[in-house]
């Protein structure tokens, strides 16, 4: 009697166990990378705010910019979501004001706009090549795809072309002006969540090298962008 209910105990039990064990097999398995990395690829657009210029001038237009690049991702904590980050980037910046630049000889001459003249153009355009540092912190995980960030840095950036170009009725200029600061440097700070970051640039060192109005004023001139920027992979 006792063997007949042994083999009844076990009839019963292995086709349960075979089950489970088909379904264990069947169950989809999901490998989390403990070694992930976030927002190694940039790209957005800026409004370019000529902070601290002569008080009688006044910018023209919409001042802007876009720019792209690489970040290495480096973290630093095991969580991961600390981390430094280096990269290389490629902006292009356009700056429309109200100061005339001309060249006679070796000078270069910076004159307000009367108001009373017609101009069609009058703008800067630079095209630099940067390297950002930043100092992330935000709260992802290895399978977390939306998350905060606020990533403070320092973005160092070679003005490696630029040019300034001015049309007013038959008055054509259009020429790289030497007293633009090729190095260009400034405190950076990017914050958002998911898709959306606010970005932004202060520059740490003057726009122009040692230039003046006619009257004496000096230009003094910072670059101060306020933009959105999108991280990818």
């Amino acid at each position: 009697m006792k063997k007949i209910l042994f083999y009844l105990a076990i009839c019963c039990f292995l086709p349960k166990l075979f089950a489970q064990e088909e379904e264990v097999k069947n169950e989809p398995f999901f490998e989390t990378d403990s070694l992930y990395v976030e927002d190694q690829f940039y790209i957005g657009a800026t409004y370019n705010i000529m902070f601290n210029r002569p008080d009688n001038v006044s910018q023209r237009n919409l001042s802007n910019g876009i720019y792209a690049g690489f970040i290495k991702d480096l973290p630093v904590n095991k969580n991961r979501n600390k981390a430094i980050g280096i990269g290389l980037g490629y902006s292009v910046n356009t700056y429309f004001d109200e100061i005339k630049i001309t060249r006679q000889g070796d000078d270069v001459v910076y004159e307000v706009i009367d108001s009373e003249i017609s101009i069609s153009k009058n703008k800067i355009i630079t095209h630099i090549v940067e390297l950002p540092i930043e100092f992330r912190w935000r709260t992802s995980t290895p399978d977390k795809y939306q998350f905060w960030r606020i990533y403070p840095g320092f973005k160092l950036g070679y003005v490696f072309s630029d040019i300034y170009k001015f049309e007013s009725g038959a008055e054509r200029l259009r020429f790289s002006n030497p007293d633009l600061n090729k190095l260009q440097y400034g405190v950076t700070i990017s914050v958002g969540y998911n898709t959306w970051n606010l970005n932004a640039y202060y520059g740490l060192n003057q726009m122009f090298d040692n230039a003046s109005l006619s009257d004496g004023t000096a230009i003094n001139t910072r670059d101060f962008k306020l933009g959105l920027m999108f991280y990818i992979l």
